[in-house]
């Protein structure tokens, strides 16, 4: 009897997976994401800080992220993965063509070895969210 339950169970479990996984064809005229009028695109997707002393001092750097639609881009917040990283934005829209910034200051104090930051990079615009790291080894 135990083994029919789980049977059972384990069918109607495959179902509901299945039916999640099923694309519905939308017609090419209703695709409003190839309506895209703003696009984002960063200079580069890391940063390699190298070697970095621990008693040297904070370090920075800046991402430049460029607006490649035809529309306004809003960088509406960036996060980032540890509090040793503290993240300055373009708090300005973004103009069509032009370039806004994200800087990263990364404070090696207590930090003694190889160290990978996360930035999220959030905009209104395609794709919604950019994710940016930083790197280095701390010394």
């Amino acid at each position: 009897m135990k083994k029919c339950i789980f049977l059972i169970a384990a069918c109607v479990l495959f179902s509901i997976c299945d039916a999640q996984e099923r694309k519905v064809n939308v017609p090419e005229s209703d695709n409003r994401l190839s309506e895209e009028v703003i696009t984002v695109v960063a200079d580069k997707y890391e940063h390699d800080f190298g070697k970095i002393s621990e008693t040297g001092g904070i370090v920075n750097y800046e991402f430049k992220i460029k607006n490649t639609g035809s529309e306004p881009l809003v960088i509406t917040k960036v996060t980032t993965s540890c509090g040793c990283t503290v993240p300055d934005w373009t708090k300005e829209p973004v103009a069509a063509g032009k370039n806004g910034f994200v800087k990263v200051t990364f404070d090696p104090k207590g930090r003694v070895g190889d160290m990978t930051k996360t930035l999220v990079v959030y905009t209104n615009g395609n794709p919604e969210s950019v994710r940016l790291k930083i790197k280095g080894s701390v010394e």
